[in-house]
């Protein structure tokens, strides 16, 4: 275990997990400019004062993933360990985030070399990517609700109460979060 300290960069909407219930995937980079991605994160039950926004850091105890493969991969050990810096700033400091996001880190304009360092060693799964032109934008409708047979396993854990919440307490965090019913390309 260790405690990391990390500057949010990305977060990603909720998405259903059979394992997790529901996750979001975050993304930031450390200190030392090294990228880290904070997964499987449960962020819609960490406490109010809990629950950061981009471009602001936080600190966590943290230990590899094991259980995935990509090599930036961490796991919150405990999310109660979560504290945001500053607290209750949304101020976001430019030039400090440039400074970070550019410190040891390659900006890639070629989607081919990206693939290639995602499949060999050291191998990289995050980056930053500025295309060279964008052709195109597709937001494609999709369906608008979750799987039934994913949505029904959710629905069973949360009718197995904990000791100790209230069955209020329960409905509560097993609230499923709305689906985007887009796909974007």
């Amino acid at each position: 275990m260790e405690r990391k300290r990390v500057y949010i960069t990305v977060k990603t909407y909720p998405t259903l997990s059979e394992k997790y219930d529901e996750l979001v995937c975050t993304a930031g980079v450390c200190e030392d400019g090294s990228w880290i991605r904070l997964y499987p994160l449960p962020f819609r039950k960490l406490d109010n004062e809990q629950k950061y926004k981009k471009w602001q850091w936080i600190e966590a105890d943290v230990e590899k993933n094991t259980s995935d493969f990509r090599p930036e991969s961490y796991k919150v050990l405990n999310i109660d360990s979560i504290k945001i810096f500053p607290k209750g700033s949304s101020n976001v400091n430019w030039e400090e985030q440039k400074r970070l996001l550019f410190k040891t880190e390659k900006i890639f304009t070629n989607l081919t070399e990206i693939i290639k360092i995602a499949k060999k060693p050291p191998y990289k799964s995050l980056v930053i990517f500025k295309p060279t032109k964008i052709h195109d934008f597709y937001a494609e409708p999709t369906d608008r609700d979750w799987p039934k047979d994913k949505l029904d396993r959710i629905k069973e854990k949360a009718k197995q109460l904990s000791l100790l919440q209230t069955s209020e307490e329960v409905i509560e965090e097993f609230k499923v979060v709305q689906k985007l019913p887009y796909t974007f390309k």
